[in-house]
């Protein structure tokens, strides 16, 4: 015992020797601070740069290891260089204070000031109509749809850099676990103050934490965890911006609007990944989806998905039991399709029916016919009409109507770069109230040169075309054999599913024109803004359907 106490003293003489020889050196602050500020596009006709807000800062010091700028409209940014260009986003020409700290060894720092005078003209007041409402809006988790938290890769590769690729919450996923149970408390409140947006988060105390993040919290737990964690106390500002990401690079209608919200004072929407800016997807009166790079680690996207009605586990309009057939065609005769259910669309349209679409709709036997129990709408290649393609776009227009209910199709799609195969139902006050107005419900989309994706889409004033709220899913072998495509509309919600299985909800209500009578519509396109290129090569593909049946 006496030579263990003798051996541990040693030992520990020893060790205070060794740390003895560390030291920090010279401990000198950063001298000759000096800060430049570069107004982009000031000329002597802009004395207040060319509108984008953009500044270039230039900061050097003698004996400086990095720099941190503060900025008076509540952001920071850490630049080791010393150069950085800020974007300054507040609407008009605003001065701003600006602070460098220079840092040293041992964290010795030095500091300047400046201010600049700038111009930002960017501004995007419908997005503030969709989140504030009539003044103050309280957006919550979507806990309900499938994906309302995910992330997926943010790289160049424009096919699978604008989604959640990688992981996809189920619906209400994070109230199965202790640690993650405080995430869908969260209410997110934005309001209109004066001509300012501004924000606040609600999470009573605790907030979920991404796992690279945890020592923010003081945590350890080695997973994403809920810690306590309470954000300002008081609404924060928030300010527009344009978008600058690979999404918006993809140059794809649809896949981004192309705004950033960035949140001022380390604000930040419920989950935790050190971020403070994001940039919309898509915004409604009730669906807001946006996407934020993880702060550690900039090949990581995180997307949230928001309603500004609070989801309730097991209940709510998607859950409406729509089990009594009310129509259906089973396509039992061979020949023509029904002419008592079907009519047609016959010819180019204007436009190619709107989309810049390649062929001419027929009702002839060539592109139509029933056979052995299914229908078959074939797409060829040939000259007819002034086109060069031939295809059918069958509706249920003035057969039958309806408003409300499940709408089941077993299909079997065709293939080929250029088709565009789509099971959807239209308004059909569409004559009097123009498209968008109508509104659009997408069942089922497929485009040849994106095989085995599925998307499902919906359509109304302010999210039309590219702007439509879409959701997209993969489904192997979707040309190769039958699949169930489905939609539950009800007053409250409008649910998709393929082979019963969810993956895309919107939260219906009353200002939407989704409240009223729709038909139903069959068609193969071929080209257009959304189908592609058509690949020289094809010569003719065919959309199958076994059944279609709709329940209220």
């Amino acid at each position: 015992m006496k030579n263990f106490i003798l051996l541990t003293a040693l030992a520990l003489l020893c060790f205070t020797c060794g740390q003895e020889e560390y030291s920090f050196g010279d401990i000198t602050s950063p001298q000759n601070l000096s800060l430049a500020a570069e107004v982009v596009g000031q000329t002597n006709d802009t004395p207040f740069g060319d509108g984008t807000g953009q500044v270039v800062f230039t900061a050097s010091a003698d004996n400086a290891i990095t720099y941190r700028y503060i900025f008076s409209d509540g952001t920071e940014e850490i630049a080791p260089s010393g150069q950085f260009t800020k974007r300054f986003n507040q609407v008009g020409v605003n001065t701003y204070v600006v602070t460098v700290v220079a840092s040293g060894t041992a964290g010795v720092s030095t500091t300047a000031t400046t201010e600049v005078t700038v111009e930002s003209t960017f501004s995007d007041p419908e997005v503030v109509d969709f989140l504030t409402g009539s003044g103050t809006k309280t957006w919550y988790w979507a806990a309900d749809e499938p994906g309302h938290l995910g992330v997926g890769q943010n790289d160049d590769n424009s096919e699978l850099n604008f989604y959640a690729n990688y992981y996809q919450a189920a619906p209400f996923e994070k109230d199965g676990a202790d640690e993650s149970l405080c995430l869908y408390q969260d209410e997110l409140v934005f309001s209109r103050q004066g001509d300012g947006l501004f924000f606040q988060l609600n999470n009573f105390g605790q907030t979920y934490f991404n796992v690279g993040y945890e020592s923010v919290a003081g945590g350890s737990a080695g997973f994403d965890f809920c810690y306590e964690f309470t954000p300002a106390e008081e609404p924060q500002r928030v300010l527009l911006a344009p978008a600058e990401s690979f999404v918006v690079d993809n140059g794809v209608p649809g896949q981004t609007r192309a705004t950033n919200l960035v949140f001022t004072n380390g604000g930040f929407m419920g989950y935790y990944i050190g971020a403070t800016t994001y940039e919309l997807i898509s915004v409604t009166d009730n669906r807001l989806v946006v996407r934020a790079i993880q702060g550690n680690n900039d090949g990581l996207a995180w997307y949230h998905i928001f309603s500004s009605t609070k989801p309730i586990q097991g209940g709510g309009g998607g859950d409406v039991d729509y089990d009594n057939l009310v129509w259906a065609d089973e396509f039992n005769a061979d020949g023509a399709p029904d002419a008592s259910k079907w009519t047609y669309n016959i010819g180019r349209g204007d436009n190619g029916w709107g989309n810049g679409e390649s062929q001419y709709y027929t009702d002839r036997s060539d592109n139509v016919i029933v056979e052995n129990g299914v229908l078959k709408i074939t797409a060829k290649k040939e000259n007819f009409g002034g086109a060069e393609y031939t295809s059918t776009r069958m509706k249920t227009e003035d057969k039958f109507e309806f408003t409300y209910g499940r709408v089941d199709i077993s299909a079997k799609l065709p293939t080929g770069g250029g088709t565009w195969p789509a099971l959807w139902m239209l308004g059909e006050d569409y004559a009097t109230n123009t498209w968008p107005g109508c509104g659009e419900i997408d069942i089922m989309e497929h485009v040849g040169n994106q095989q085995d994706r599925l998307f499902s889409s919906l359509h109304f004033p302010g999210n039309s075309g590219g702007e439509a709220i879409t959701r997209a899913t993969q489904v192997s072998g979707i040309s190769d054999e039958f699949h169930k495509f489905s939609v539950i509309w009800s007053p409250e919600s409008i649910r998709f599913f393929v082979d019963e299985e969810l993956y895309h909800t919107f939260a219906n209500n009353g200002s939407l024109p989704f409240d009223s009578d729709f038909f139903l519509i069959f068609n193969v396109a071929m080209g257009g803004n959304f189908g592609g290129d058509i690949d020289p090569n094809f010569v003719e593909s065919t959309m199958e359907v076994d059944y279609v049946r709709v329940y209220q």
